[in-house]
């Protein structure tokens, strides 16, 4: 599998992708914003764009859908629950289902939370050295949750983390939507002070540009993600500052997290 991650340099941050065969040259654009951009990545990598996925409807995720349908004729496909907000959608997907181009096999996750139609990827083998890639759209980010004010839900987003996100095994690569690292991790550092593997790798992206930040594994992010520490007495102490009243449970602290993370 190639993948090929283009920063847009917009004020939204927007990663847009390829996702190639190496063996047929097809292609997969994924979310693709700038279209212009995308079809020329594929041509200077000898592939040819063969279908346009996208993880949910915001604009910022499908703007470039028209153009790169015109030039080369791939079909748009996005979840079912995006049918009549995403033009010319040819497909609505659900989870289970597994995408074929050439002999890439994409598995769709459903994962409701930044909106109600949002779906993650998941290619079980795809990585480098054979581990699981998981594209995560709007729904997970470097150090932290997306967010659940345009038509979200999150409850649906801590449903989310906990069936889909929770069980995928360390080793899987994380391709987000859009780069918040910098700022996700201080607020991760806010949260949870004494928390050396954020502050290490803050210091380590710190002078990095956004199109050269580092692919992270889920393992890596479960050592300073706050949406995977819910447990973390200092991150609890820390919320109960905000949060006199916040309950024991861990959909509690998840909620909790969010709306601090809303206003930062």
């Amino acid at each position: 599998m190639i993948v090929l991650r283009h920063y847009m340099n917009n004020p939204l941050r927007n990663f847009n992708y390829l996702i190639g065969c190496e063996h047929s040259g097809e292609a997969i654009a994924l979310d693709p914003l700038g279209a212009d951009d995308v079809m020329a990545l594929a041509r200077d990598n000898g592939l040819t764009i063969r279908l346009i996925l996208n993880t949910h409807e915001h604009h910022d995720h499908i703007d470039g859908n028209p153009v790169v349908q015109a030039a080369t004729g791939a079909e748009v496909w996005a979840h079912q629950n995006a049918e009549g907000k995403i033009p010319n959608q040819a497909r609505g997907l659900v989870a289970g289902d597994v995408i074929e181009v050439g002999t890439l096999r994409l598995k769709v996750l459903f994962t409701p939370g930044h909106t109600l139609a949002h779906l993650c990827l998941l290619s079980e083998d795809g990585g480098p050295q054979g581990q699981p890639v998981l594209f995560s759209g709007d729904t997970l980010f470097n150090a932290a949750a997306g967010n659940c004010f345009r038509g979200g839900d999150v409850d649906q987003m801590y449903d989310t983390f906990v069936s889909q996100f929770q069980p995928l095994p360390d080793e899987t690569l994380l391709y987000p939507g859009h780069d918040y690292m910098k700022n996700n991790l201080n607020f991760a550092l806010d949260r949870e002070p004494n928390n050396d593997m954020a502050r290490y790798w803050l210091e380590q992206v710190e002078a990095i540009e956004a199109a050269d930040m580092p692919v992270m594994t889920l393992g890596q992010e479960r050592t300073y993600n706050p949406f995977f520490r819910l447990h973390q007495p200092r991150i609890r102490e820390r919320l109960k500052e905000s949060f006199p009243s916040l309950g024991e449970g861990d959909r509690d602290v998840f909620k909790a997290l969010r709306a601090l993370r809303d206003k930062w």
